[in-house]
C-alpha cells in the first residue's frame, strides 16, 4: 500500500505540472503581445527586406492593437542585427525577419557569434522567392541544354556573373556548376547596378536573376531567360521551364522572406505570429503588393518553416564547401 501511495502521489505532481503547463500556455497566448514588439532588420532602410518588413509591422500593429516598432540593425552582412536577435529574451517582443541570406551565411562565415540553427526559432515564411537563369543575347543558346553543352566543349570560357561572391546569385551558379559539371568563370558585380548592364552588352555570359527583373528584360529583348529555380513554373512566366524540366536533374533552389524569434519563445506565441501572418497575406490590400516583393505568399507554420530553414542551411553549408567558396572572415 505505501508503494501505491508513493506512486500516487508521484502521478499527481506529474498531472499537477502537465496543467501547469497547459494553463501557462494558454495564458500566454491570452496575453501576448502586451507591449511594444520590436522587429529587428538586419539591412540598411530601402532594402527589400526592409520593405517588407515595414509593411508587415503595420498590418501586426492593427492585429495586435500594439505598436510594432522596425529596428535597422546593419553590418557585417547582416550578422550584426541577427546576433541582437539570437541574444534577446525569448518572449515575443524581439523579433526577425530575415532573407535566405540567413541560412547561407552559416556556410559563408568561418565564424558567426550565433548558433544558426540552434539560436533561432523560425516562425514563419512570408514569401517564397526564386532565381531566374538569363543568358546574355550575344550568347547563342537558348535553352538550359544549350548553355550546358557549350560550357562543356568551352571549358573556362563561359562568364557567370553575381552580385557579389556568397550572394544567392553566386550560389545558385555554384550549385549550377556543382551538378552539371561545367567549368566556368565567376565574375561578382557590386549588386545589380553592374551586373545587368554587363549582361545586356555581353560582357558577361549568363546569371541568375530575380524574375521580375529577368522578366522585363526578355520582354524588351534584352536578355533570354532560360529557366526558373524552383520545382514549379511562376504565374508571371508560365513557359519558362524549371531547371529540372530544362535538364538539369533534382535542381532545386528556392529563397524566402521569414520571420524569426530567439530559440525558446513559447511556441503559443509562435503560433499566433504565424496564423496571424497567414491571415494577413490573405488580405486583398496585403496581396496585391506581394508580387512587388519579388515573391509569392507563403504564410507557413513554425514547424514547415523550421524544416526549410534547417535544410538550406545544411544546403548553403554543402555548396560553400564542395564550390570551394572563399570563407568570410
Amino acid at each position: 500500500m505505501p508503494t501505491r501511495s508513493r506512486q500516487s502521489g508521484a502521478l499527481s505532481l506529474t498531472t499537477a505540472a502537465l496543467v501547469s503547463c497547459l494553463l501557462a500556455g494558454q495564458t500566454n497566448a491570452q496575453t501576448w503581445p502586451a507591449k511594444q514588439v520590436r522587429l529587428v532588420v538586419p539591412i540598411s532602410a530601402g532594402g527589400s527586406v526592409d520593405t517588407i518588413g515595414r509593411a508587415v509591422a503595420q498590418k501586426f500593429s492593427e492585429i495586435w492593437k500594439q505598436p510594432v516598432i522596425v529596428e535597422n540593425r546593419a553590418g557585417a552582412g547582416g550578422t550584426i542585427g541577427t546576433d541582437v536577435v539570437a541574444k534577446a529574451a525569448p518572449d515575443g517582443y524581439t523579433l526577425l525577419i530575415n532573407s535566405t541570406s540567413q541560412a547561407s551565411s552559416a556556410g559563408l562565415y568561418r565564424k558567426l557569434p550565433y548558433d544558426a540553427v540552434n539560436d533561432f526559432a523560425p516562425v514563419t515564411q512570408i514569401i517564397t522567392t526564386y532565381q531566374m537563369l538569363v543568358s546574355s543575347p550575344k550568347l547563342p543558346v537558348t535553352s538550359v541544354r544549350e548553355l550546358v553543352a557549350m560550357a562543356r566543349a568551352r571549358p573556362g570560357k563561359l562568364n557567370m556573373a553575381s552580385t557579389g561572391t556568397g550572394s544567392s546569385p553566386h550560389l545558385v551558379g555554384e550549385l549550377l556548376r556543382l551538378e552539371t559539371g561545367i567549368d566556368v568563370v565567376h565574375v561578382p558585380y557590386k549588386g545589380d547596378v553592374g551586373l545587368q548592364p554587363a549582361l545586356i552588352s555581353g560582357e558577361v555570359d549568363f546569371s541568375f536573376l530575380p524574375p521580375i527583373a529577368a522578366i522585363q528584360h526578355m520582354k524588351a529583348g534584352r536578355m533570354r531567360v532560360l529557366a526558373v529555380t524552383g520545382t514549379s513554373r511562376v504565374a508571371i512566366a508560365p513557359d519558362v521551364p524549371t531547371m529540372i524540366e530544362a535538364g538539369v536533374p533534382n535542381f532545386e533552389f528556392i529563397g524566402w522572406v521569414g520571420i524569426f524569434a530567439p530559440a525558446g519563445t513559447p511556441m503559443d506565441i509562435q503560433h499566433r505570429i504565424s496564423g496571424d501572418m497567414i491571415r494577413m497575406l490573405a488580405m486583398p490590400d496585403v496581396a496585391e503588393r506581394v508580387p512587388g516583393w519579388g515573391g509569392v505568399a507563403a504564410g507557413t507554420s513554425p514547424e514547415d518553416f523550421t524544416l526549410r530553414y534547417r535544410a538550406d542551411v545544411a544546403k548553403f553549408v554543402r555548396i560553400v564547401k564542395d564550390a570551394k567558396v572563399p570563407l568570410i572572415e
